[in-house]
């Protein structure tokens, strides 16, 4: 009777648990998913390397914060003529970077209303050679040290030349940033032009070679037969 009180009792058990497991299961926050994951910080920064084949165009979309500050900058490293085309859109569906066949193009939004920004670019005037392009991103929300001085106000702490130096410090970061991803693309470029140049002149000296064998070997085969003597035995006896 006792070992079928314990049976009774851990399958009782066992129920109410499979049960409270299958509650927090079906409980689900739908909300929760729906931002992106870098929303809530105050600043981003993305670097990018795309491939951009003959002929083709190829759009980017960004999300921004109400009130953020979104700047883009383009870059061809290397492929055919050097540049590609280059256009932004704001969320509303605006072009505010209007198209442009160029070799490099930056845009800044100081004040976004907030959405995705569409960032696009262009290669179909190539028709045969496909593009690296360097893409760099930064959404930055410079009214996030404003939230942090209204905390620590309420603490009672006169906080205003420390957020005066944080803004600043921020905003040189990320002028840093910018001038880095310059650097880092200008080095891309000349690797690029250094690779190109390595493989030209490896192919141009071995067509070189293979010319002077080839004239060497007529040049002998000719001389040689300037010396050949016919042997003539008949005599005019």
């Amino acid at each position: 009777m006792k070992q079928f009180l314990t049976w009774q009792t851990n399958f009782l058990g066992a129920f109410i648990l499979i049960i409270f497991l299958n509650n927090a299961k079906t409980q689900v926050v739908p909300n929760e998913v729906t931002k992106p994951w870098y929303e809530n910080l105050p600043a981003v920064a993305m670097d990018y390397k795309v491939h951009i084949d003959a002929g083709k165009e190829d759009c980017y979309h960004q999300y921004v914060q109400p009130g953020a500050t979104f700047y883009v900058s383009f870059s061809v490293v290397r492929g055919g003529d050097g540049m590609a085309g280059f256009a932004v859109r704001n969320p509303h569906g605006q072009i505010v970077k209007p198209y442009q066949w160029q070799a490099t193009a930056d845009y800044t939004d100081e004040v976004s209303p907030g959405g995705y920004y569409s960032v696009c670019i262009d290669n179909q005037f190539s028709r045969f050679a496909g593009k690296l392009v360097n893409i760099y991103i930064t959404v930055v929300k410079y009214d996030a040290w404003d939230k942090y001085a209204k905390e620590i106000e309420e603490l009672q702490l006169n906080m205003n030349n420390f957020t005066t130096t944080i803004g600043t410090v921020e905003r040189n970061i990320n002028d840093m940033l910018a001038y880095q991803y310059h650097s880092r693309n200008r080095e891309a470029i000349d690797f690029a032009l250094l690779l190109d140049n390595n493989t030209y002149i490896q192919t141009f000296s071995i067509c070189q070679i293979f010319v002077i064998l080839v004239t060497c070997s007529v040049q002998v085969l000719f001389v040689r037969k300037l010396f050949n003597v016919k042997d003539n035995s008949r005599s005019r006896i």
